[in-house]
């Protein structure tokens, strides 16, 4: 699907996120703030300096579904966007995420390191995982403990490892996943759990990141950041009292009773379970950039190429699938076709009756949802045997641009439908579709889902779309594709991959040109409806964007 133009008719940028690190934020108490903001600056001057010539990093945020992913840097923001696909023609993953674990003391530098290795690698969708999201929900005692800096959060027991190794065998099967927020200065975790989702590398860090059988086992990387002792007390100073509301005393008491004896006992003896360890942490570029050139070799190795030409003749002669439903093609169904596929059809004309058609293609979809009987009882006293709907919710989803024309019509039929967008693009120069940005409702995973886009040529985009669903625990038989206008190759293709996908359309096209563009078609459905200039040569940009 074409890029966005830059007018009023454009999806709108999202704001850049705030700096989340690992997700939570630590306020400082008002009454303690400048006695701890002076006690923090004199620590500062005691740490030594990381990373010669480097300015101060600005924290990495994690992708989620409210978010775009991107990291900032002294230099520049990255974009982790553009994702490529992550399944194969059967719409299976292909390949697992590649996992990276960081270990070592607390305040040794390892989400600096992974900040590190993520910026250059630069490489799309990095998820950033940090076990500080998941310790315990305490007790209450625990709570009164905690409070007075007598709770060990350093203590393998204070993890809640089931809840880590779920978390990480969905990231690296590409779901969808929910992670607690931690919040430091209540001990506890916060009511709203964040959404990562779509990784091709997951950087897991934490203290106890080698602690755990299972866990090691999923680890594709283990790399261990080894810090002076000296140095890592500094930190550990600085960030409890400026972030954490902490006071010096506190923390010295902490760290002498709870944090060098667990970094002795548990944390010091995970080093040789490493594959490579970082003396100096941050500070060790060479090691950082070793690192790097192992895991883009191992990225390499796992790259899913398509093959469009493959994808194309796979299904040539078959008949179409079971699971397609093409709305009837009355003499008024024609004859909308006929004004909106007429190149000297104004624009105007072209919103009208394409919104004529999209209306009737939605109550056809309609149809096919599941309904139970129901008895009401009329004004005049008689009971009538009806149907109703038997699922919980119907949400739309749109694969912009062209998909997002269709969001008023379902709107018009489905009364509080709630709506989510996917925005899909080709890579010029391999061809294959990628994701760059997607947002959908809470709870998606209990409801049917409409998704919309105006046309589907090979079919590229709207696999990507439906794996996404699929990611986001969306039942396959929940999902009815919704275009206007397909080819018989997008039709085929999707039906090969997700079998249990309804396919609902208002006509089939036999056949894509050597450029994967609809024949006889329909043109640039986007161009056309937005009123957005058409490519030099007339092509159709928008199905070959989309590849939809």
């Amino acid at each position: 699907m074409a890029a966005p133009p830059a007018s009023a008719d454009a999806p709108r940028t999202p704001p850049p996120p705030p700096a989340a690190g690992d997700g939570t934020e630590r306020p400082v108490a008002k009454s303690e703030a400048a006695g701890e903001d002076r006690s923090a600056e004199a620590l500062d001057r005691l740490l030594p300096p990381v990373g010669a010539g480097r300015a101060p990093r600005k924290r990495t945020t994690s992708q989620c579904k409210s978010e775009p992913p991107l990291l900032r840097t002294s230099k520049r923001t990255i974009y982790t966007a553009g994702r490529p696909p992550w399944y194969n023609e059967h719409g299976t993953q292909s390949k697992e995420a590649f996992a990276i674990g960081l270990g070592g003391g607390s305040a040794s530098g390892k989400t600096t390191v992974a900040r590190m290795i993520i910026e250059a690698l630069d490489v799309p969708w990095v998820v950033l995982l940090s076990m500080d999201s998941f310790y315990k929900v305490l007790t209450r005692q625990q709570q009164e403990q905690a409070a007075l800096n007598n709770y060990n959060f350093d203590h393998p027991d204070a993890f809640d490892f089931d809840l880590i190794v779920s978390t990480l065998q969905k990231l690296k099967q590409g779901k969808s996943v929910k992670v607690p927020v931690y919040d430091f200065t209540t001990h506890s975790r916060k009511k709203d759990w964040k959404t990562l989702y779509g990784a091709n590398v997951i950087i897991f860090e934490g203290i106890m990141a080698f602690a755990d059988k299972t866990l090691l086992e999923l680890l594709d990387m283990k790399i261990f950041v080894d810090t002076d002792s000296d140095i890592r007390l500094v930190r550990r100073l600085r960030r409890d009292i400026s972030e954490r509301g902490r006071d010096i005393a506190g923390v010295i008491k902490q760290y002498n009773k709870f944090v060098k004896p667990a970094f002795d006992q548990y944390i010091q003896p995970t080093m040789r379970l490493a594959d490579i360890v970082v003396p100096r942490g941050s500070g060790n570029t060479v090691a950082i950039d070793l690192i790097v050139q192992h895991v883009h070799s191992q990225l390499e190795e796992r790259k899913l190429r398509w093959d469009m030409a493959a994808l194309a003749s796979a299904h040539q002669c078959h008949p179409l699938p079971q699971t397609l439903s093409v709305l009837k093609s009355t003499p008024q169904v024609r004859g909308m076709h006929t004004i909106i596929r007429d190149k000297e059809t104004s624009r105007d004309e072209f919103i009208f009756y394409s919104k004529r058609l999209m209306r009737l293609l939605i109550e056809h979809a309609l149809s096919f949802l599941p309904f139970q009987d129901c008895v009401v009882q009329t004004p005049q006293g008689q009971d009538y045997a009806g149907k109703c709907y038997a699922g919980k919710q119907i949400t739309g989803v749109s694969i912009l641009r062209a998909g997002e024309t269709m969001e008023p019509a379902l709107r018009a039929v489905c009364k509080d439908v709630r709506i989510g967008t996917i925005l899909i693009q080709t890579n010029q120069l391999t061809g294959e579709p990628e994701l760059h940005y997607l947002r959908l409702p809470k709870d998606i995973s209990d409801d049917h889902v409409i998704l919309m886009d105006c046309t589907v040529s090979t079919g590229a985009a709207a696999m990507m779309a439906v794996r996404v669903l699929l990611d986001h625990d969306v039942p396959e038989d929940k999902i009815f594709l919704l275009s206007l206008l397909m080819a018989e190759m997008g039709v085929h293709s999707v039906a090969y991959a997700f079998p249990r996908v309804r396919i609902i359309t208002t006509a089939v096209d036999k056949r894509v040109n050597d450029l994967f563009r609809i024949i006889p078609g329909i043109g640039n459905f986007g161009d056309r409806y937005f009123g957005t200039d058409a490519v030099p040569d007339g092509s159709d940009e928008e199905e070959v964007a989309s590849m939809g």
